[in-house]
């Protein structure tokens, strides 16, 4: 599981040009689902994100983490996060899952963020989606399964 952590000051998601998800501060996350990926490694990798200290405390130090500055999530749906550029000028993106096995990943990693983070909001799996944010810092991160 790969996911690319942006921290925000907004972002928003439009399907065919309405908006179907919109945060102000936090977290817009891209995710991607590989083969390998199962209940344990998604549970590992939400619980790291909630937990991720990247805001700042009192003496600008990234210290406090979304529970502590009440920030909500963009979850995003990625499988481009897998493209394999080994060969040629055209990515490959057989390591991403299957989308049906990917999808219902996906749905569960929601679900736990949403068991405790207030406000967790989703893009549509599978669509064309237009994603606007404003970085805070900037600040991004990318979360590999792999390297926890």
């Amino acid at each position: 599981m790969k996911v690319v952590i942006q921290r925000v000051s907004f972002a928003s998601v439009k399907v065919d040009g309405n908006i179907i998800g919109a945060i102000d501060k936090g977290f817009l996350l891209l995710v991607g689902i590989t083969h390998s990926d199962d209940e344990r490694i998604v549970e590992k990798v939400a619980n790291k994100i909630i937990n991720m200290r990247i805001f700042e405390d009192e003496n600008q130090k990234m210290n406090k983490s979304l529970l502590d500055v009440d920030g909500a999530i963009l979850s995003i749906s990625q499988f481009t996060l897998y493209a394999d550029c080994k060969k040629g000028n055209r990515p490959g993106f057989t390591n991403a899952a299957k989308p049906d096995a990917a999808n219902a990943l996906y749905e569960y990693f929601n679900e736990l963020l949403s068991k405790q983070i207030t406000k967790v909001e989703c893009g549509e799996f599978g669509t064309d989606m237009k994603v606007e944010l404003l970085n805070d810092g900037p600040v991004t991160i990318v979360l590999d399964s792999e390297e926890l």
